[in-house]
């Protein structure tokens, strides 16, 4: 894996995420999305969530990145089993195919990236 995108804020409140989207799937382009690694930690599983509300907030839902992901074909998306444990939620609950890995083998997958982004 070439390039690793990591989300680590929650879906609202800022634009980190819709920015490292806008980042991800131009890295898309020049990369093959067999060399791109999404990974969500800690809030970023959040906009995995397929029950969410934003129109309440007046925003769009992150739901949709996961339509964008699969349509670009980039597979290699990960969360860490510590967190699916603390919000409380299954691997059913997200709205995106992902590889739940337990924190060591997160971050050792995490590492094999020759570079990391944070949104």
């Amino acid at each position: 894996m070439k390039v690793a995108f990591i989300f680590t804020h929650p879906p609202y409140g800022s634009s980190k995420v819709r920015e490292g989207l806008d980042a991800l799937l131009a890295m898309s382009a020049y990369c093959d999305e067999k060399e791109i690694g999404v990974f969500f930690w800690r809030d970023g599983i959040l906009s995995l969530l397929k029950q969410q509300q934003a129109d309440a907030i007046l925003q769009k839902d992150t739901v949709a990145m996961s339509k964008l992901l699969m349509l670009y074909e980039i597979e290699q998306c990960f969360v860490c089993e510590e967190d699916l444990q603390h919000y409380q939620c299954s691997k059913e609950a997200l709205s995106l195919p992902v590889v739940v890995l337990d924190n060591e083998n997160f971050f050792k997958r995490l590492y094999q990236a020759e570079k990391i982004l944070t949104f």
